[in-house]
């Protein structure tokens, strides 16, 4: 069976966040840089029902995970 392949835009809309590439890059810039000492799934801009997904899906490896992974690393960049 093949691993469902999920697009960016499909991540923010399961957060129930804007998921166009406006809503996407301003969600971006309005959190980064985030500090590397904070794990995702404890940043403090999710809300109670973003951050069990987020660890619902971390414990059960979904197939999120890439797409967290890229999150992650664009959260964690310095923005302009």
């Amino acid at each position: 069976m093949e691993a469902p392949n999920h697009k960016f835009s499909e991540l923010f809309k399961q957060l129930g966040l804007p998921d166009d590439p406006v809503g996407i890059d301003q969600f971006i810039t309005t959190h980064s840089p985030l500090k590397g000492e904070i794990k995702l799934v404890d940043a403090p801009f999710w809300n109670s029902s973003q951050k069990a997904f987020l660890q619902q899906s971390i414990n059960d490896d979904a197939d999120w995970a890439e797409l967290f992974d890229q999150l992650n690393e664009a959260l964690r960049r310095p923005r302009k």
